[in-house]
């Protein structure tokens, strides 16, 4: 069976809460998108926001602070917020993405450094801390680190504890509008439990589907940063396949229901690193290759806005002003649907006599710059 792009589209934003605003509790919205990316303090809560039929920023920042939801590196070695009960398999699962992201980004300013004896240093630190009452932050560690190796690269000592060790980064730290040193603590601590290494990479591949799929090989590793995926995701028989338009090999959980490409689709505003928009090695079911030149630079993905559900520009919300910035000109009722929309986040997000703004389409999406600069 072929998929068209429609199909793609609506699907996806089906499973991605996109089409209706949900009514789940915020902690099995989280669940059900397997992490979400969270180096933008804020953009965890946006990204509840434009899903959630009724969301408060108290909702994440109590599950943060009770523990239930937990920030740290996950996937691709980036930070992201996940159920408590969810970091304790995915944490171990994802080890080799952080070995390969570490030796990637310090492997020749740590040569010098042994990683055993590093780790076991660096546990004994935040061992002590807990005992004490105490949380170090990642500059705290790095300079009793640097009193054992002080030609170290300072940054690197840091960055590789988190990568070495299952680390949490504990509110206040990540709540919105938080931000500081980042603290370090052992997993295990914050959590009360051990860390638990009995999972394989098809549950991970089955939670990636039911939020994301259907999904090529490369879409899944994309996301997760897992590579060698094919020989798993061939192997499971509880998979089915279908092709795109392009002949790519698409799977999917076999019994879930694709949505029918004609429902319509509401505007909506999706965050800096969104999972929409970074879960996907091939990201035309809601976006052109241009867009993604705009959207995706470096390592940084801009917060965008949805029309019919495809990615119909960017925004930025600063100084008490919502610009945003359209790829092509929209018809006069989809800017309203927009502007209205707008009125709701900028409330959400507590902004007072907030204004909205509009930069001229950018028709070729090669204009460099973003409504942030």
């Amino acid at each position: 069976m072929i998929l068209d792009r429609r199909v793609l589209n609506r699907t996806t934003l089906d499973r991605q809460l996109l089409l209706a605003r949900a009514a789940l509790p915020p902690a099995e919205a989280v669940a059900r998108l397997v992490a979400l990316q969270g180096q933008e303090a804020d953009a965890p809560y946006i990204g509840l926001w434009s899903r959630l039929a009724s969301f408060t920023q108290d909702d994440l920042t109590a599950l943060l602070h009770g523990g239930q939801v937990v920030r740290g590196p996950l996937l691709r070695a980036t930070q992201h917020l996940s159920l408590a009960d969810d970091y304790v398999w995915l944490r171990p699962l994802v080890q080799p993405v952080l070995d390969r992201a570490r030796k990637g980004a310090f492997g020749r300013a740590l040569k010098d450094v042994d990683h055993a004896e590093l780790t076991e240093l660096a546990r004994a630190h935040l061992a002590d801390a807990h005992r004490d009452g105490r949380v170090l932050t990642r500059p705290q560690i790095r300079d009793l680190l640097r009193e054992r190796w002080p030609q170290a690269d300072p940054m690197a000592l840091g960055y590789a504890v988190q990568t070495l060790l299952p680390i949490v980064h504990t509110p206040p730290n990540g709540v919105w509008g938080r931000g500081g040193a980042t603290p370090f603590t052992l997993a295990e601590h914050w959590l009360g439990r051990p860390l638990d290494t009995g999972f394989a990479a098809e549950r991970l591949v089955r939670r990636y589907l039911a939020a994301f799929g259907p999904a090529s090989v490369m879409d899944v590793q994309a996301w997760s940063g897992l590579t060698r995926l094919r020989t798993v995701m061939e192997g499971m028989p509880d998979l089915r396949t279908y092709r795109d338009e392009t002949g790519r090999v698409l799977y999917d959980l076999d019994g879930l229901p694709l949505a029918d490409p004609g429902t319509p689709a509401p505007v909506r505003f999706l965050p800096w690193f969104d999972n929409l928009v970074v879960a996907y090695a091939d990201r035309g079911r809601f976006m052109t290759a241009e867009q993604r030149k705009a959207v995706c630079v470096g390592a940084a993905i801009y917060p965008t806005f949805l029309v019919d559900g495809y990615v119909g520009g960017m925004w930025n919300l600063g100084g008490g002003v919502l610009t945003a910035e359209p790829f092509h000109p929209l018809p006069a009722g989809v800017r309203e649907e927009l502007e209205a929309e707008g009125a709701r986040l900028m409330a959400f997000a507590g902004v007072e006599e907030g204004r909205f703004t509009w930069l001229p389409p950018r028709t070729d999406s090669k204009r460099e710059g973003s409504p942030r600069n």
